[in-house]
């Protein structure tokens, strides 16, 4: 409870007496007469607790038991500035979210007396320097991304802005993004809300996503509008497209927008009507099977003049995403780019259920899909983004040694424009006018001083993460391998992530030499269903093959 609730219960404690003092401004009045006065709005409450029938707390212990709801309403702050400790604050610790603040503002951002992290627990993960450490560049390398049927490619930065709509964002807040990009050289991901005049007022690079409501595409009837799609695609601007299969917040479900973010401009352009939730559906109306998914990749290449076109996903089925690979191998068609999102990802409104049960991790998701594009020769030529609670240089090492080429952060720019984890991004009440459409709260953010912190706070993590790779003694980012990362295991042992993890072998997967399971799931998959001939079983021969309690009643 947090927000118009304080103000309810304060109001029903506090207005009464505070109205009645201010008309009695002045007026000598003995005790016994000002104790009634307060007492008569006390007692007013306390009628009104004991009749009304929402509350039984406040039924069973009038007055007082508002002070359980104020006390509610303050929880998360309380426990945030006076509970936790620097390094067990969930989603982002206090740490975490010290050093985005104080790169983002330019201030020292060492820290003294050594590290609060318990470097003997299980889980603990650090770099394994070497003896003959190089001097990094000064310079941050830059990503090709774009494969054989590319004419557009693009030159990334290793560190990007992760997807977030206009709509989820407050237009300060974008117009802010926008300009950090475009002044720190990296990229804005739109999110699937389209493009408005927010992203392009300051002509940063963007990443254009396209959902399953083809917001900024769609067609009247909810599908997709291939001439809409290539005025957009045609914009300057627009260095990447993207397609969103699923996403780490809500994988499976489709985006949401609460009816009270939507405005009138928010409104046209998306295409949608007012004072409704902005739902989109959980799957692509454009295509429903690995094939339909690549030739929906080459229509939006061919129609954006041949710039970079990827998918984005978060990792559930494997035997989908092999399906799909192995899709990629017999059409000879490819995204340029693999977007892999973590399911502990995520900015804005979703079911709990959705939000902490569904959808794979980020480095498990990143791993398997690497493996899959390696063991089918198909890695060289596609781009592997990583997105999922990336905030810091060390973060980016860790996710490119597992496989990625590129990593993108969504709320680790949140908190370089000054948000303070409130968690009220559904609410529409913000704060700091990061995740608003309220007028009053937005406008407290300057989008123009904000930008620099943006800009800052991409430059400090590249930074530090090219120092991490010369501490490495590498000279590249190209060079990171996963044995440059260490974790321990247990109270005795460490092990580098090549050892923790099994990474498969170039073209393993064709010529047979791939790891047990996920040969078979290469052997089941089908590049015409996103189903493998395991989860095409049913009826007898499934119940045969993986037995369940109660058939009768599941079978009909």
């Amino acid at each position: 409870m947090q927000g118009s609730a304080v103000v309810r219960h304060l109001f029903y404690l506090l207005a009464p007496t505070t109205l009645l003092g201010i008309v009695l401004w002045g007026v000598y009045w003995p005790p016994a007469m000002w104790a009634l006065a307060l007492a008569v709005p006390l007692i007013g409450v306390g009628v009104h607790d004991v009749l009304q029938r929402k509350h039984s707390l406040l039924r069973n212990y009038p007055v007082i038991g508002h002070g359980r709801y104020l006390l509610e309403a303050f929880r998360p702050e309380i426990q945030q500035y006076f509970v936790e400790s620097n390094t067990d604050g969930m989603p982002f610790s206090r740490e975490a979210r010290s050093v985005v603040y104080q790169r983002s503002k330019g201030v020292n951002d060492t820290v003294p007396f050594g590290t609060q992290r318990d470097v003997y627990r299980v889980g603990y993960e650090w770099i394994a320097h070497s003896l003959a450490p190089v001097t990094p560049p000064h310079i941050e390398p830059r990503v090709h991304v774009g494969g054989p049927a590319c004419k557009q490619p693009y030159l990334s930065s290793h560190f990007n802005i992760s997807a977030m709509s206009y709509g989820a964002l407050s237009k300060t807040a974008v117009l802010a993004l926008n300009e950090g990009a475009r002044i720190g050289g990296f990229a804005q991901n739109t999110g699937e809300g389209g493009i408005s005049p927010h992203h392009l007022h300051h002509g940063g690079d963007l990443i254009w996503q396209i959902g399953t409501g083809y917001f900024g595409c769609r067609a009247e009837d909810g599908g997709f509008d291939p001439d809409r799609f290539e005025k957009e695609a045609a914009r300057p601007q627009v260095k990447m497209i993207e397609i969103k299969l699923s996403q780490g917040a809500k994988p499976g479900h489709g985006g949401i927008l609460p009816a009270g973010k939507v405005t009138p401009e928010i409104s046209a352009i998306r295409g949608v009507p007012m004072g409704k939730d902005v739902i989109s559906p959980p799957a692509h109306r454009a295509f429903d099977t690995p094939r339909g998914l690549l030739r929906f990749v080459q229509r939006l290449r061919e129609l954006s003049g041949g710039k970079p076109i990827g998918i984005k996903l978060c990792m559930g089925v494997q035997a989908e995403v092999v399906a799909l690979v192995k899709a990629m191998h017999a059409t000879g068609v490819a995204p340029d780019f693999i977007t892999v999102d973590g399911g502990e990802g995520g900015t804005g409104a979703a079911p709990l259920e959705f939000t902490s049960s569904v959808g794979a991790p980020l480095r498990d998701g990143l791993l398997f899909v690497h493996n899959a594009l390696v063991g089918a020769g198909l890695r060289e030529e596609i781009t592997v983004i990583a997105s999922g609670k990336i905030a810091s240089g060390f973060h980016i090492m860790r996710a490119i040694a597992l496989g990625a080429d590129i990593c993108s952060s969504a709320r680790g720019m949140m908190f370089a424009l000054g948000c303070i984890q409130a968690r009220r991004c559904h609410e529409n009440t913000c704060p700091v006018g990061v995740a608003t459409q309220d007028p009053k709260l937005y406008r407290g953010l300057d989008p123009t001083l904000k930008s620099e912190r943006v800009a800052r706070f991409h430059s400090g993590t590249i930074h530090a993460f090219l120092e991490l790779i010369g501490a490495a003694g590498l000279k590249g980012p190209a060079e990171i391998r996963a044995h440059h990362i260490q974790r321990r295991t247990s109270a005795t042992e460490c092990r580098s992530l090549d050892e923790v993890y099994r990474f498969v072998e170039p073209c393993a997967l064709l010529d047979g030499t791939a790891p047990a399971e996920l040969q078979e799931m290469w052997q089941c998959a089908s590049p015409d269903s996103f189903a493998s001939e395991r989860t095409r079983e049913s009826g007898p021969d499934r119940a045969r093959r993986y037995p369940t309690r109660n058939l009768r009643a599941v079978t009909g």
